[in-house]
């Protein structure tokens, strides 16, 4: 009488999971510290370009205590991680059409980047 039921667990978890704009998200990795450095890249190669709309999932490794990773641009103003967090955080996000930047707060003279979204 019960074995349908970790079949029907399992359907849920799947429609819960499977179906979203974060499955099927494309991963961009930033990165801040350990030293003064910050940066986006994605399978490997620097972001320069990405396309407006599209689902992107942020993974940002903050590697020191003394940066964050701000980002901003068209209709976006985030503190991904604060100073003082160190680890990694996740973000789901769709950008809209214009120009982006990541920033280092404490450090925004040497540690900035920008990419473009169309």
């Amino acid at each position: 009488m019960r074995s349908w039921l970790p079949g029907a667990i399992a359907v849920a978890a799947l429609a819960a999971t499977g179906s979203g704009s974060a499955a099927t998200a494309r991963t961009v990795k930033g990165t801040v510290g350990p030293g003064f450095t910050i940066g986006l890249t994605m399978q490997g190669k620097k972001v320069t370009k990405l396309k407006a709309g599209r689902a992107y999932r942020f993974v940002i490794s903050d590697r020191s205590s003394i940066h964050d990773f701000h980002l901003s641009g068209p209709g976006l103003n985030r503190v991904l991680t604060s100073v003082e967090y160190t680890g990694t955080k996740s973000f789901v996000l769709r950008l809209k059409k214009g120009s982006y930047r990541f920033v280092c707060d404490p450090h925004s003279g040497i540690m900035h980047g920008r990419f473009l979204v169309s």
